[in-house]
Formats: C-alpha cells, sequence, structure tokens
C-alpha cells in the first residue's frame, strides 16, 4: 500500500532542488560570464597593442629611412670643388647666381628633396632649385650657426604654404674660410600621405610638445594637450574632438628630438568584451535549461515509477481475484502465438528463398554477360597461342616472348572486361586517366579485324585519331570500340563491299568520333530502345543484347556520351564523345 503523503514529499524535495540548482547556476553564469569578458577584453587589447606595435615599427623606420637618405647629402656636396666654386665671386664667365641655381635644380632633380638652398657666409641666399621661399630660408639662422661650428646643420621648419619640412646644412670652405652652406629641405607629404591610410591617428611631436607630423590635417603644429586629454588612472589619451579613448604607443626618436605616437581605438575592446560576454550568458543560459529540463525529466521518471507500483499493486489485486479466468484465455493466447510464430517463421524463409532466387537470376545474366563478352579474347589468346608454338618451333624466340606479353595483356584485359559489366548497376571501380586513344583502337581492330576480313568488311581508320588523348580506361574503352564495330559487322555480313569507318568528327576540349556503316541502318521505332540491357535485333542465340548497353556505361564512366546519329549518307552512325586530356 502506498503512502498517500509520499507524492508532496517529493514534490517538496524536487522544488528545493530546483532552488538549489538555479542559485548554483546563478553564481557559475556570474563568474563565467564576467571571465569570459575579461579574457575576450585582454585578448582583443592585447591585439590592438600588437597591430599599433607594428604600426609604431614601421613608420618609425619609415621616418628614419627618410632622413637618414638625406643627411649624408649635404657633407657630401659641400666637398665638391665644383659647389665650392660657387661662391667664388672671381668667376666672370658666368653669373655664380644662375650656375648655382642651375646646380641646385640638378641635385634636386637626382635626390628628390624638396628644396635645395646655397647660402653665402653673410646670410644672403646665392641660389634655390625651385625659389619656394620668398623671403628667408626657414631655419636659415641655425642651419648657418652649426654649419659655422663645423657641426651637420638640422633643422624642423615650417613654411608659410603651411607645410613642414626637415633641413640638413654643411658649410662650404674655400682654402680653409667658411664660405656658405648648401641646405637640403626634405619634405613629409609622402609620409603624411601613407600614414592617412591607417584609421588609428599617427603623430610626430617635438621636444616643445608640439604635432608636427601627423595623419589628422587638424592637429598640425598644436600642442598635443590641446587635442589629448591623458586618463592618469587608466593611462589611455581621449580625443577632445571626439571624446573617443585609444592606447598611446611612444617611440622616441632620439636623434631628431622627436616622439612618434600611434593611437589604438580600443573600441573593440569593449565590443569584445561585450561579445563574449553574451557567448558565455547564452552558454549558461543553454546550460541552465538543459538542467532544468534533466531535472524535470528527472522528476516525471520517479512519479512515473511511483504510479507505475501503486498500478502494479491493484493489477495485483485484480489478477488474483481473476485468475482462473485470465488461466483460460493465457491457453488460448498461447496457443495463437505459437501458431503466429509458425507463420512468421515460414514467410521469413519464403523471402530468404525468394532473396536466394533473385541473386542466382542475377548471377546467371552476369555469367552469360560474361561469355559474350570474352570470346572474342579467348579467340585472340587462341590465335596467339598457336602462333607462339610455331614461333618456338621455329626458334623465333623474341617473337615468342613478344606473343606471351600480349596473351598476358589480353588475359589482363578480360579481368578488366568482366568488372565492366557491373557499370549497369553501379560506377566501376577501375581506374582512368590520360590515353592514347590510337592504342585503344589499335587494341580494338586487332580482336575484330580477323573477323571482318572474314565476313568480307573493310574497316578505314582516320589516322588523325591516333593522335588524340583522351580521358579513360585503355581497356574498357577499346571494348566501346570491339562493341560498335562488331554490332557493324553482323550487320555488313554476306554484304557485298560492307564498309566501317571510324572518323575524327570534333577535336578541342570534347573528341567526338563517328563510328559508321553502310549497312541498312536502325529502324526510327526501335532507336529509342537500342541501349537498353538485353535489348537485340538479332536472331534468337545470335546474341543477348547487352553490348551497346555496356558500351554506352562505360562512355558515361568517363564523362562522354555515345549516341546514334543520322548521317543521310551513312546506314548507321554512333557518335563518341569524349573528354580531351
Amino acid at each position: 500500500m502506498s503512502d498517500p503523503s509520499s507524492g508532496p514529499r517529493t514534490h517538496r524535495r524536487f522544488h528545493h532542488a530546483r532552488l538549489a540548482l538555479a542559485l548554483l547556476l546563478i553564481f557559475i553564469s556570474a563568474v563565467t560570464i564576467y571571465a569570459t569578458a575579461k579574457f575576450s577584453g585582454n585578448q582583443a587589447a592585447d591585439e590592438i597593442r600588437r597591430k599599433s606595435l607594428e604600426t609604431l615599427g614601421v613608420q618609425a623606420e619609415t621616418l628614419s629611412g627618410v632622413l637618414e637618405k638625406y643627411r649624408l647629402l649635404p657633407p657630401l656636396l659641400s666637398r665638391q670643388n665644383d659647389i665650392g666654386l660657387l661662391f667664388d665671386t672671381s668667376e666672370t664667365l658666368e653669373s655664380p647666381a644662375a650656375r648655382a641655381a642651375a646646380k641646385a635644380e640638378e641635385i634636386t632633380g637626382m635626390s628628390g628633396a624638396q628644396e635645395v638652398v646655397f647660402i653665402r657666409a653673410d646670410g644672403s641666399v646665392l641660389a634655390s632649385a625651385r625659389g619656394l621661399f620668398s623671403g628667408e630660408p626657414p631655419g636659415k639662422a641655425t642651419l648657418l650657426e652649426t654649419a659655422r661650428q663645423g657641426r651637420l646643420g638640422r633643422a624642423a621648419v615650417s613654411m608659410e604654404s603651411g607645410n613642414r619640412a626637415y633641413a640638413f646644412s654643411s658649410g662650404i670652405r674655400r682654402d680653409g674660410r667658411f664660405v656658405g652652406i648648401v641646405a637640403i629641405y626634405v619634405e613629409f607629404d609622402s609620409i603624411e600621405a601613407t600614414w592617412s591610410l591607417s584609421t588609428d591617428p599617427i603623430f610626430v611631436s617635438d621636444e616643445r610638445g608640439i604635432i608636427f607630423l601627423t595623419n589628422r590635417t587638424a592637429w598640425r603644429l598644436k600642442k598635443v594637450e590641446d587635442v589629448l586629454d591623458r586618463d592618469e588612472r587608466t593611462g589611455f589619451m581621449k580625443l577632445r574632438e571626439t571624446t573617443l579613448v585609444h592606447t598611446d604607443l611612444v617611440r622616441d626618436l632620439p636623434l631628431l628630438g622627436w616622439q612618434l605616437h600611434v593611437l589604438g581605438d580600443i573600441r573593440p575592446v569593449e565590443s569584445a568584451a561585450y561579445t563574449g560576454a553574451i557567448i558565455a550568458f547564452l552558454a549558461c543560459l543553454s546550460l541552465a535549461l538543459m538542467a532544468a529540463f534533466v531535472l524535470h525529466r528527472r522528476e516525471l521518471s520517479v512519479m512515473r515509477r511511483r504510479r507505475d507500483r501503486a498500478t502494479a499493486l491493484r493489477l495485483e489485486r485484480i489478477i488474483r481475484d481473476r485468475t482462473k479466468a485470465l488461466s483460460d484465455s493465457n491457453l488460448s493466447l498461447s496457443r495463437e502465438v505459437e501458431e503466429r510464430l509458425l507463420a512468421e517463421e515460414k514467410l521469413m524463409k519464403t523471402q530468404m528463398d525468394l532473396i536466394q532466387a533473385a541473386k542466382l537470376a542475377v548471377i546467371g545474366q552476369m555469367s552469360t554477360t560474361l561469355s559474350h563478352e570474352i570470346n572474342q579474347p579467348l579467340a585472340a589468346l587462341k590465335t596467339y597461342a598457336e602462333n607462339t608454338k610455331r614461333q618456338l618451333d621455329k626458334g623465333r624466340i623474341d617473337h615468342a616472348v613478344e606473343n606471351l606479353g600480349r596473351i598476358s595483356a589480353m588475359v589482363d584485359r578480360m579481368a578488366e572486361l568482366s568488372s565492366a559489366l557491373l557499370s549497369f548497376s553501379r560506377k566501376p571501380e577501375t581506374t582512368k586517366g590520360a590515353i592514347g586513344l590510337g592504342q585503344a583502337l589499335d587494341e580494338a581492330l586487332i580482336l575484330v579485324t580477323p573477323r571482318a576480313r572474314k565476313c568480307g568488311v573493310a574497316i578505314e581508320l582516320d589516322p588523325r585519331l591516333r593522335d588524340v588523348s583522351v580521358i579513360g580506361g585503355r581497356v574498357r574503352l577499346s571494348q566501346v570500340f570491339v562493341n560498335l564495330i562488331t554490332n557493324s559487322i553482323d550487320v555488313l555480313q554476306g554484304t557485298r563491299g560492307g564498309r566501317i569507318k571510324l572518323v575524327l568528327e570534333q577535336a578541342g576540349e570534347r573528341i567526338s568520333i563517328l563510328v559508321t556503316d553502310n549497312g541498312p541502318g536502325i529502324s526510327p521505332e526501335l532507336r529509342p530502345s537500342i541501349f537498353d540491357p538485353f535489348f537485340t535485333t538479332k536472331e534468337v542465340g545470335s546474341g543477348i543484347g547487352i553490348g551497346l548497353s555496356i558500351a554506352y556505361n562505360i562512355v558515361h564512366d568517363f564523362g562522354g556520351a555515345i549516341d546514334l546519329v543520322d548521317r543521310d549518307d551513312q546506314g548507321c552512325s554512333f557518335l563518341v564523345t569524349l573528354v580531351a586530356a
């Protein structure tokens, strides 16, 4: 007898289990979501930092490389005698300024500098290449002073047009006397154009904190603190114009007294953290649903077992009351069950017999087909064997060995022919590749020529076919032409002037071979069935109608096609299309 109070107790127990599971899942979900968001954010931050470091390294090398290219140019020019002669006032053959301008233009064109300027010792400009400066050359005082001291002059300058440049200078001396300087001005337009391809802000600041170069046009020649605010707590930089937050990676350029900055947008970090949290939330939600489902199924299972137990107890009482009546019924049912089992046994045996009979029928068809397809190779084998015997009797070992090789090839070919019959029901497993069409045709002609000669049928082969390669299997492709030619020979047997032609119809990506004869042809009502298995127009005992079906399956296995086509001047024409190798 079941306890009536056991059902409510079970419900209470599972209610407490659900509550405990919910609290546990909430705790696990909170920890998982936080950890996943943190991990995803860190991964995204590391990726941003890695890309920014790569950009920083590449742009630092690019900037240093551009300036290094021109750093050595002024000292080299100042040591050349023809440069010094430009400052010699004793020359009267040509205006010194004109010669200096021509020389400056030559140096500018060869070096790619923005401007080349020759400045006398008193500070006056002797000549410039392009005349970019309407007044004093920018940075002239610094360049002259450092050059007088025998050092390489350097100056970062801003021009009237707003463009910025970097100038290098070197002093020119004649007989130990300082006569002037040569100054090379290098522009940064190409560098800034390259930086403009980057979505991240890139800029160079000097020792005064002025932004000298940048891919943000509005920042040029402004102080860093005017466009950026640094968060002292996180170290991130916030753009005043957009309030976007970026990482700031800096590399010092000590030779120039500059700092190269690359700002990395950290919005992907927040996006990655948010995405990671969403994914973790969905995973935890799925886990919670699965746990709730399992717990619910467990509760249903327990309650079902309890109901089943109560039902079983009730049934036991009913069974005790009705034992005699059920005993009679059980005896009757037992007999009926035995009869049904015997009937099922007989049915299964009958089905097995039918399956076995079907197998035997298929095996019989295959045996008949195999004997039909192997008759001709067997005749060839007999011919080669007799020929080999004659060659051995004559002592012609080489000819005998050659015949034995052909016999071996015929045996291999018969083995492949047997597997070709399976193409009626499934795709053959034989390999295919690039083969010479002429080789396959030659093997086919070896098999059919003796019979054709006996029946008075001439076979003409287009010589162009020997130079064509197709995709297929040599033995199976040979069998296709054996079947086609053999059918034509059967039709032309006893006909005077019988002729079979094999002609190359098309060459290219698809190779088409036309096999024609001058026989009576095939009537229109029979054409739809000629490729069906076991369809034949021959007399009983002359064939079982499987040759064309085999050829059809082989050609389609090679990715080609075979069709019966109409030719006005021909009896029967088959067009075999193959894939060119």
